[in-house]
C-alpha cells in the first residue's frame, strides 16, 4: 500500500494526516515508511524532532542522485531514518528539494520515484507520501509512485473551489501516467461540530456526488502539542478524542483496502 496525502492548499493538515495515519499503521504493528516530498520538512521535524543541518539530507540525495551519470555513480540509494517510534521510519526532507525541482523537471526524472518505491516495497507494508501544498514535480512523481490518494479539506469555502479543480488534475495524472491510482475521498480536518457552515459545505459536496469519508478529524489544541512534542498523537495520547478519530480513519481505509 502506497498512499499520497495531497492539497495544493497550504494550512490544510496535509503533514499532520499523513504523519498521525502512518503512526498509527506503525503502532497496529505494521513496518511503514513516511516520504517526506516538501522542502518545509514539516513531517520530517514531527516525526524526529530534527531541525537545521541535524537532518539528514534523505530524499533530497536520492533525486541528485538521479541526475548524476557516469559508471561510478551512486544510483537509486536513498537513506532511511529510524523514528524514536517502533516500526515507523522516514526519508527526510530538506530545503534542497527546491533547488533541485528545475533540473528533475529539465531531465523529465518523473518516474524515478516509483521505481524507488518498487524496491521499498518488499521491506515495508506501508508507504505513506506527504507532499508539497503545489502541483509540482515532486507531487506528480508521488501520484505516479502511489496507489491511492487522499484529499484533506478543511471546511473552507475558497477551498471548496479549489477542490474541484484538484480532482480534476488528479484525474488527468492517472489518465496520463497511473491508472492504478485511486483517489480514496476527502478527509475532513479541523472540524468544528457546533458550526454549521461546515456542515452545510460538507452535505453539499456529499449531495454532489464527492466521496467525502464518513470520520471527520476536529479541530483540537492536542494537535498543536503533538506538534510541539514531536510526537503523534497515537504514542503521545492514545485516548484522546482526536487521536480515536485517526485510528476510525486509519480502519476505515484498511477495510476498504
Amino acid at each position: 500500500m502506497r498512499r499520497v496525502v495531497f492539497n495544493q492548499k497550504g494550512g490544510v493538515g496535509k503533514s499532520s494526516i499523513a504523519c498521525n495515519l502512518a503512526a498509527v499503521s506503525a503502532a497496529e504493528g505494521h513496518r511503514t515508511l513516511l516520504i517526506d516530498l516538501d522542502a518545509q520538512g514539516n513531517s520530517t521535524h514531527y516525526l524526529t524532532g530534527l531541525t537545521g543541518d541535524e537532518v539528514p539530507v534523505g530524499i533530497a540525495d536520492f533525486f541528485k542522485q538521479t541526475l548524476s551519470s557516469g559508471p561510478f555513480a551512486k544510483k537509486g540509494k536513498v537513506d532511511i531514518y529510524e523514528t524514536p517510534f517502533d516500526n515507523l521510519h522516514v526519508v527526510t526532507a530538506t530545503a534542497e528539494l527546491a533547488d533541485l525541482q528545475p533540473k528533475l523537471e529539465a531531465k523529465h526524472k518523473i518516474n524515478k520515484l516509483r521505481k524507488l518505491l518498487d524496491e521499498l516495497a518488499e521491506d515495508y507494508d506501508r508507504i505513506y507520501l506527504d507532499t508539497p501544498p503545489a502541483l509540482n514535480f515532486y507531487t506528480v512523481s508521488a501520484m505516479i509512485a502511489a496507489d491511492r490518494c487522499l484529499i484533506p479539506f478543511d471546511c473552507d469555502s475558497f477551498s471548496r473551489q479549489a477542490l474541484y479543480g484538484l480532482l480534476r488534475e488528479i484525474e488527468e495524472i492517472k489518465e496520463d501516467h497511473n491508472e492504478d491510482l485511486e483517489v480514496e475521498g476527502i478527509v475532513v480536518n479541523q472540524f468544528q461540530p457546533r458550526a454549521s457552515l461546515p456542515q452545510q459545505l460538507l452535505d453539499e459536496l456529499i449531495s454532489e456526488g464527492l466521496l467525502v469519508l464518513p470520520v471527520y478529524l476536529s479541530s483540537s489544541v492536542k494537535m498543536r502539542e503533538s506538534h510541539q512534542a514531536c510526537t503523534p498523537l497515537i504514542f503521545l495520547e492514545p485516548k484522546h478524542k482526536l487521536t480515536q478519530q485517526f485510528v476510525e480513519l486509519y480502519q476505515l481505509l484498511e477495510e476498504r483496502g
